[in-house]
């Protein structure tokens, strides 16, 4: 590593490189006006039919599967207009990223996720959700796939509109679950697998807000209530980063590397533990230069998280591909099988050609939509700095993976957002126990009134409410319209 790579001020040279994006970000402020974006997203719509119909060929049918297509292209672009912002926003809000600099790397990263490893979960939202013998015809099943598509698209469409963080994964399986309640009764509903769905939808922020406050009481204790905060750094940081950097080749050797040789989990997470250490015996000495000359601050430490804190969310966006492209493909790789083979109970095949429509639409969605929803995630459910906006995508990151693993699709929103919670959170609790202990240590000093505690809060309480409001409403507001969308749709053609 040359002199100036070591140079503590090596952020200022990043910084730089991603100011490259500017002109990015301003066409990105360009799009985002709502007829420009509008119409832009309207002709991706149109291509994504276009492309079914040269991929799936002329048959009887094939105007089902062309506006199948579309409705997966407009709910992919829901999507990274939403949900993306959930990677981004922490590494935004704490100016760790521009919002060109965002932008780029969340197009990259989610594409290449969704292409190369987003195939597991696409059955689980396809087929596990309701009981597909239970539909009778696959003309009826088709069609339920359809009102779940649209129902799902429309309802992120107008939360993204409001400025709401929503859950498309609760929108997709509230769709799924309205339309195949609409169209064969409770009975099509399996049932056991939405409550693991459901438990999911309760574990995923909790966890994420456990993980992310575990991370950051380690960081704190270990680090920034140091007296030597710089000789703790250069301990700590490399072994953060090669946590970070073993979960994700855990995930990457079990997924990305599927289709070239089996790996196992035990296999996985071994592989996953060795390029840890690897990584971390590197960082040593690229920390150890890059903390040379910084001053004995917190400010300091910024520097050294700066990085760590891009990769990481390069990383989440990631495995966010692989994760939520099922949302999209899901129901539309069920159509294309049904109207292609005329069975919709074995297990659902994913052509490429799918997976492309929904790589695509996330990344065209978040470039332009995708501002919006990043700034609130980012700086207005509580203060972000690189340190706790570490703690956020890597807790986000490690139970995104155990999800993917699993097969589950959970809530990259509901984890991504209740790691914002988390760190706000013990931010507070841990401001409360230093005052109580200095209270303690001069009790001379006057306690601090009702109105006094109020401002000190550090999580935006209105913000908190009216997320966990919208979580809630989001499956039967989903299902609901699905299930009047599956009625119109049967009756028009029926």
């Amino acid at each position: 590593m040359t002199e100036q790579q070591g140079d503590p001020r090596h952020l200022e040279t990043l910084d730089r490189d991603l100011e490259r994006f500017s002109n990015l970000e301003a066409a990105t402020s360009m799009v985002g006006r709502p007829m420009v974006g509008v119409g832009i997203s309207f002709v991706f719509v149109v291509l994504a039919g276009l492309a079914a119909m040269l991929f799936f060929g002329q048959a009887s049918n094939t105007l089902i599967v062309v506006v199948a297509a579309c409705l997966g292209a407009y709910m992919a672009l829901n999507i990274g207009a939403n949900d993306v912002a959930n990677n981004m926003g922490p590494a935004v809000g704490a100016n760790a990223l521009s919002m060109g600099g965002a932008i780029a790397i969340a197009v990259v990263f989610e594409s290449a996720g969704a292409l190369i490893a987003g195939g597991d979960v696409v059955s689980t939202i396809a087929k596990g959700i309701i009981a597909p013998e239970s539909m009778g015809t696959a003309e009826v099943f088709i069609w339920a796939m359809m009102a779940a598509l649209l129902s799902a698209a429309l309802w992120v469409n107008l939360a993204t509109w409001v400025g709401a963080p929503v859950s498309t994964t609760h929108s997709v399986v509230g769709g799924v679950m309205g339309a195949g309640i609409a169209a064969a009764g409770f009975a099509a509903v399996n049932w056991p697998t939405m409550g693991k769905i459901a438990a999911s939808w309760v574990i995923s922020p909790v966890l994420g807000g456990a993980v992310a406050a575990l991370f950051l009481a380690l960081i704190k204790s270990r680090i920034i209530y140091r007296d030597d905060k710089i000789a703790a750094a250069r301990v700590w940081v490399p072994v953060l980063v090669g946590i970070m950097g073993g979960a994700f080749a855990s995930y990457l050797a079990l997924k990305g590397l599927k289709k070239i040789i089996k790996i196992d989990l035990p296999m996985s997470l071994m592989i996953g533990a060795a390029i840890g250490v690897l990584i971390w015996i590197v960082m040593i000495p690229i920390i150890r230069r890059q903390s040379q000359g910084l001053e004995n601050r917190n400010k300091s430490l910024k520097v050294l998280f700066g990085i760590p804190l891009v990769v990481s969310a390069a990383l989440l966006s990631f495995a966010h591909g692989a994760n939520d492209v099922a949302n999209a493909v899901g129901p539309l790789a069920a159509i294309v099988q049904a109207s292609q083979l005329g069975d919709f109970t074995q297990a659902v095949s994913i052509p490429f050609w799918v997976m492309v429509i929904g790589a695509f639409g996330i990344s065209f969605g978040l470039f332009l939509f995708g501002p919006k929803l990043i700034r609130m995630v980012g700086g207005e459910i509580t203060k972000l700095n690189p340190m706790r906006a570490y703690c956020v995508a890597l807790s986000a990151a490690i139970t995104v993976i155990v999800a993917s693993w699993l097969g589950l699709p959970v809530s990259s929103t509901h984890i991504a957002v209740g790691a914002v919670f988390g760190v706000g959170f013990f931010r507070e609790w841990d401001a409360e126990r230093r005052i109580r202990k200095a209270r303690l240590a001069m009790p001379e000093r006057t306690h601090a009134g009702p109105e006094e505690r109020r401002r000190r809060k550090l999580v935006r309480r209105s913000h908190f409410m009216t997320i966990i409001a919208a979580w809630i409403i989001t499956v039967p507001a989903a299902a609901i319209l699905s299930g009047v969308i599956f009625f119109l749709i049967s009756t028009a053609l029926g």
